[in-house]
């Protein structure tokens, strides 16, 4: 069989396997808590790799490693290391406690769990509305597949981006969280497969050693801060910055809602190992930046990093078209794994946290029912639509675009999740006035230190803003000493 014949045949085969997880999926979404966290019928292991697989994304697997390529051992560091840490404790410290307070009140979305923990529907709604933010990253993640796609076959970026937004709309369309948790497992295994043979089929590039190859391309190159570097130039944009928004982006709506998944307390430690492990190996992608650089490859597109590397590499030869094509389609794979977890927090806390609280009143519980499915999925097309306007013409540094709406909603979310699960609302009540304001500091001062200050890298300037509304809140603590709990929050459904 030749490789073109091959190209297509394992396409198709990826295209049609897809759609029978979706086709799975959908037979057991029947309303909107199916469609927005399951029916709690999925194992610890699944829920892990799906997680995994979901924080991972393009962004690992074709975005970062060109911050490697450009910027070295400290945008490695950044990623790698800072990262993954921040993630482990996020997992470590939260889990059990935003999975017990969600279950018990039966929380669909973050805004949803916020709703209830502090009792405020303003506050919910302005999370809801923020949320829209990971728009930026749903364009991210179009614009990363249409490269892979206009890698592989001959047609141009905008026709591959089109192809990217229909395929990967209709299978979430049809089977919700399901299909997005079946095909993030599918997705997953290829992604650790191939992970784990890009990784070692590049470690020629250090047989002199791993330093000294770095060291070969300059000393800054292969330091721990790169001084030449405008966005990884000291220990606090390397080391801090990366732990503390890490931990933050946790509390995304596609990321940290998956802990709804999980039915029981003991399958908690089950999924927080699997997605550790999973994320770890994911991880390695990022040495593709290396190879890139010391294969001596100019590239210009940091965007284009990885597929320019695997072009290099596997384009040629008797056996490299046909491994070229199994690489692409991971990656490929790696970009649908977020963002159809994306697009089913968005569209299910659109309607649950806009919709339904403020024009839904009147509606009778069958018809609620019947209406929030049904519109969650017209609300997912919306947001299609949307995305794609915005990937059409994209800018330059994808991934800083990204960054900055994606950044903001996390420095927003930091202290309303961390203290909400921490603080033990039967012995402190939180003022909502002063969550509010740790939020909007959060929020607001990562966009004003990034778009108006000269702050260029967005996790410096989030994470500066999350340190500030973190101070803010314990001094709202210490005024608020006296003020014993009370009831915090209702008894009221998600969908009342």
């Amino acid at each position: 069989m030749n490789a073109e014949l091959f190209k297509y045949l394992i396409t198709f085969g990826f295209v049609f396997f897809t759609f029978y997880l979706s086709y799975l999926g959908m037979k057991k979404t029947k309303d909107l808590k199916g469609f927005a966290i399951g029916n709690k019928d999925m194992g610890p292991i699944l829920i892990g790799i799906t997680m995994a697989a979901s924080i991972s994304s393009t962004a690992t697997f074709v975005i970062n490693p060109g911050f490697v390529y450009n910027h070295g051992f400290a945008a490695y560091l950044h990623y790698a290391v800072s990262a993954s840490l921040g993630i482990l404790t996020a997992f470590i410290l939260l889990t059990r406690g935003f999975r017990k307070l969600g279950d018990s009140m039966g929380s669909l979305t973050i805004p949803d769990w916020i709703y209830h923990r502090y009792g405020s529907r303003g506050l919910s709604l302005f999370f809801a509305l923020i949320n829209l933010l990971s728009i930026t990253f749903v364009v991210l993640i179009l614009v990363g597949c249409s490269i892979l796609i206009s890698s592989l076959f001959p047609i141009s970026q905008k026709v591959s981006l089109i192809l990217a937004l229909v395929f990967v709309f209709s299978y979430v369309l049809m089977g919700g969280t399901y299909a997005h948790a079946y095909t993030n497992t599918f997705q997953g295994v290829l992604m650790i497969l191939i992970t784990l043979f890009l990784f070692f089929s590049g470690l020629n590039y250090f047989d002199g050693g791993f330093f000294k190859a770095l060291e070969s391309v300059s000393h800054n190159y292969a330091s721990i801060i790169n001084p030449e570097s405008n966005l990884y130039y000291d220990y606090f944009s390397v080391f801090i910055s990366s732990f503390l928004i890490t931990f933050a982006l946790m509390f995304q709506p596609h990321i940290f809602s998956k802990i709804l998944y999980i039915k029981k307390e003991a399958d908690v430690s089950k999924f927080i190992w699997t997605t550790a492990i999973v994320g770890t190996i994911f991880g390695l992608m990022l040495f593709v930046g290396f190879y890139a650089k010391l294969a001596g490859l100019e590239i210009v597109r940091q965007d284009m990093v990885v597929s320019q590397y695997i072009l290099h590499e596997f384009g040629t030869g008797s056996v490299g078209p046909y491994i070229l094509v199994f690489i692409t389609l991971t990656l490929l794979a790696a970009g649908l794994s977020t963002l159809d977890g994306i697009l089913v927090a968005l569209s299910a806390m659109v309607v649950n946290d806009i919709y339904l609280p403020f024009f839904g009143k009147g509606l009778s519980p069958e018809q609620r029912t019947k209406k929030a499915l049904s519109l969650s999925r017209i609300v997912l097309v919306t947001i299609g639509l949307i995305s794609f306007a915005l990937a059409w013409n994209p800018p330059k540094l994808v991934g800083l675009f990204a960054q900055k709406g994606v950044y903001a909603l996390a420095a927003a979310s930091f202290v309303p999740i961390l203290f909400g699960v921490l603080i033990d609302q039967t012995k402190f009540k939180l003022p909502v006035w002063g969550v509010w304001g740790a939020a909007l500091i959060g929020f607001a001062g990562h966009l004003i230190l990034n778009l108006f200050m000269g702050v260029v890298n967005p996790s410096v300037s989030s994470s500066i803003s999350m340190m500030v509304s973190f101070v803010f809140i314990l001094g709202v603590m210490a005024f608020s000493y006296d003020r014993k709990a009370g009831p915090v929050g209702h008894a009221e459904t998600s969908l009342e």
